[in-house]
């Protein structure tokens, strides 16, 4: 099969199409003749070495897929009510930017009705992520108010449209007037450029002084300080990202006399039993979602998987809105 491996560490030409062998699908694995591969930052650190694959998956990079059920294991993949030739998409550990890709069952989902195989490769890895933090881990509420760093990333566009699908307020963070428009046109309540803007500062304001309840970081470092003063009282910080750095120094008072939490997560290394639970509650409570169009996949740009040293290049310049997709002949 053709494949796009990291030939070497370094910038986005080190990756190039490849033969690599076939994989079999093992016990409790579908293989998927993949359509489509989503492409997300962490390949960007993977190919310049600062992401290794956990023990045991593929090599090469990619962490979503969609396509059609080729083989796999009949009774997980009954049990899961898929079968052969079904359409689906999947989250994997790696192997995504291939002709064909083994997933765990239970981390593969049918591909929304309606979708086609770009719209269904852009949705698991923000899906995941956005579910397991948000909802899960910082227990987003009804009526609570959200701010999301990055709001037109793809992981922002996924976090602002179910927020707002599932009640909450939000306030997101872009770099540009046009990113802030963007986010406002996903359905953001507000957008604040944090160019030109404290973001914690306005943040504070639309919020009458209260703060916020969950913020979804991305970056960390510097802004970890920020936005522990525009927490409201029990409020929750996610950091799923350290783009900013890796330390912070920030109020430990305020931690302590607004009672916050303060917690982070990588997906990438859980169990499979951890994010197989994930796909169930997507499944029950998001996929719905999908297929009444109350929540909208966002593909920037789509690029042959030969191109995908193009594909890189377009997410390191950040100038992208939502996601961006490799297709396979």
């Amino acid at each position: 099969m053709q494949a796009v491996e990291i030939s070497a560490f370094g910038a986005p030409e080190v990756l190039r199409l490849a033969q690599r062998p076939m994989p079999v699908a093992g016990a409790g694995e579908v293989l998927i003749r993949v359509r489509a591969s989503g492409v997300n930052r962490p390949d960007v650190l993977q190919r310049s070495g600062a992401y290794p694959p956990p023990p045991g998956a593929s090599d090469l990079p990619g962490l979503e897929v969609a396509g059609v059920i080729e083989s796999g294991d009949a009774d997980a993949m009954a049990a899961a009510g898929l079968a052969l030739g079904d359409r689906v998409c999947a989250l994997v550990a790696g192997g995504g930017y291939a002709e064909h890709c083994v997933a765990p069952v239970g981390q593969c989902l049918p591909v929304p009705a309606g979708f086609d195989d770009v719209q269904a490769a852009s949705l698991p890895e923000t899906f995941f992520t956005v579910w397991s933090n948000v909802f899960d881990r910082a227990r987003l509420q009804p009526g609570e108010t959200l701010l999301v760093q990055g709001g037109t990333s793809g992981i922002g566009v996924t976090a602002i449209q179910l927020a707002k699908a599932l009640g909450a307020r939000v306030i997101a963070t872009a770099g540009s007037d046009e990113k802030c428009a963007a986010c406002l046109a996903l359905g953001a309540d507000h957008a604040i450029n944090y160019k030109t803007q404290d973001f914690s500062a306005v943040a504070r304001e639309l919020t009458d002084g209260k703060g916020v309840d969950v913020i979804l970081d991305m970056v960390a470092g510097s802004y970890v300080a920020r936005e522990v003063e525009c927490l409201a009282e029990d409020g929750r910080l996610v950091i799923i990202a350290v783009q900013g750095g890796v330390k912070a120094e920030f109020n430990a008072g305020l931690v302590l006399r607004r009672r916050l939490v303060i917690t982070g997560s990588t997906l990438r290394p859980r169990p499979l039993a951890f994010k197989a639970a994930i796909a169930a509650s997507l499944r029950e409570k998001v996929w719905p979602l999908l297929e009444q169009g109350r929540v909208k996949p966002v593909v920037h740009s789509v690029f042959e998987a030969s191109n995908a040293a193009q594909a890189h290049v377009l997410m390191e310049t950040n100038q992208h809105i939502g996601k961006i997709v490799l297709t396979w002949a």
